[in-house]
C-alpha cells in the first residue's frame, strides 16, 4: 500500500498488510506508562445511564446516576489532567452519543496511528464515526478499522513496549474481533496475549492496568492466574487491588508517567500503596459517573507520550 509522502498525514488505513508499518513521528507512544503529553477525552454533556453491563444495571436498579454530579466529577477529572500539564483534546459532543464520555472504547491509539474499534452495543456504534472525525481534525492517521467482529478499546492493554494484552469476554469484545487485532500486531512483531475473561468484568482494563515500567495494578482475585504469572515472568511487580475496590472501578486508573497517577478517590488501598512508593496521586471522586459503567482509564485515550 502506498503511503502519503508525509508519514503522519491523515489517512483512513495506514497499516501495511503483513507488518512493517512505520511508527508515527508526531503522535503515538511506545507504552502506556511514559510521560503523557496529550489525551483524548469525551464530553459528559449528553450522558445517560444505560444498562451497559451487569454493574451499571445494578446501579440503575438501586441508585441511578445523578447526571449533574457526574458532570461535575468529570470536570474535576479534566482539571487533574490540566494540573499535570497534559493537553486535553475533546471529542465533539453529540446528543445521540450518550456514552461518549468513555473515549477509550471507540478507538485505540498505537505507535502507528489510531485504530477504530467496532462497538458491540447499538447505542454506542456512532462513537466510532465521531472518533474518526476527531482524528481527522487532529491530523492523526487511522492505522486500520476492526471489521471481523466486535472490539472495544478497554480490551487493548499495552503492557509494555511491543507487548499487548487483549481482553475477550464475548459480550463486548468477541473472539473474531480480538483475533483480527491480535493478528495485526503479531505481524508488526509484537507479543500478543489474549485473555478470555468472564463478561461480568466487561473489559480487561477493569482488572489489569499498567502503572509504571514493570509495575502493574492487578485484581489478583479475578484475574486468571496464568495472566498473573505471565506478567511476573516478564518481570512485572504486581500491586494487588482488592476485589471490592475493583468492582467499584478501583483498578481503573491512569498513568501519567514520571511517577504521577490519576486514580479514583475510592480506591484507597491502591492509592496508599502508590503514595508509599513515592507516586504523586491525584485522587478524583468518580463514584457517580462510574455508575454508568466505566472508570478513569475508560474515560481517556492517550494520544502522545514522550519516550
Amino acid at each position: 500500500m502506498a503511503l502519503d509522502a508525509k508519514p503522519d498525514a491523515f489517512s483512513l488505513q495506514r497499516r501495511v498488510a503483513g507488518g512493517g508499518t512505520s511508527a508515527l513521528t508526531t503522535w503515538g507512544f511506545r507504552n502506556e506508562t511514559d510521560p503523557l503529553t496529550d489525551v483524548l477525552l469525551g464530553s459528559p454533556a449528553h450522558l445517560f445511564h444505560r444498562a451497559t453491563s451487569s454493574l451499571s444495571r445494578k446501579h440503575l436498579r438501586e441508585a441511578p446516576c445523578n447526571i449533574q454530579v457526574a458532570q461535575a466529577q468529570h470536570a474535576e477529572l479534566v482539571d487533574a489532567y490540566k494540573h499535570f500539564n497534559v493537553n486535553v483534546h475533546m471529542l465533539d459532543p453529540e446528543p445521540e452519543l450518550t456514552m461518549q464520555v468513555y473515549s477509550r472504547d471507540s478507538s485505540c491509539m498505537t505507535p502507528y496511528g489510531a485504530f477504530i474499534t467496532a462497538m458491540s452495543q447499538w447505542w454506542r456504534r456512532g462513537e466510532n464515526y465521531a472518533a474518526i472525525r476527531a482524528y481527522e481534525k487532529l491530523g492523526i492517521p487511522i492505522y486500520d478499522m476492526v471489521t471481523a467482529g466486535t472490539f472495544e478499546g478497554g480490551d487493548f492493554n499495552v503492557i509494555e513496549e511491543g507487548c499487548v494484552l487483549i481482553g475477550c469476554g464475548e459480550a463486548r469484545t468477541n473472539e473474531a474481533g480480538a483475533k483480527q487485532v491480535a493478528g495485526w500486531f503479531e505481524d508488526e512483531g509484537w507479543e500478543v496475549r489474549i485473555a478470555f475473561i468472564d463478561e461480568y468484568y466487561v473489559h480487561i482494563d477493569l482488572m489489569v492496568v499498567p502503572i509504571a515500567d514493570k509495575l502493574t495494578a492487578v485484581c489478583v482475585a479475578c484475574t486468571e492466574p496464568a495472566i498473573v504469572e505471565w506478567l511476573k515472568a516478564k518481570g512485572h511487580e504486581i500491586i494487588d487491588v482488592p476485589f471490592q475496590d475493583t468492582m467499584a472501578l478501583g483498578c481503573n486508573m491512569m498513568s501519567l508517567g514520571n511517577d504521577k497517577i490519576i486514580a479514583p478517590a475510592s480506591s484507597k488501598a491502591l492509592i496508599e500503596q502508590l503514595r508509599a512508593r513515592g507516586f504523586e496521586v491525584a485522587d478524583v471522586d468518580t463514584a457517580e459517573i462510574s455508575k454508568t459503567g466505566g472508570g478513569i482509564h475508560c474515560m481517556a485515550q492517550a494520544l502522545k507520550r514522550e519516550a
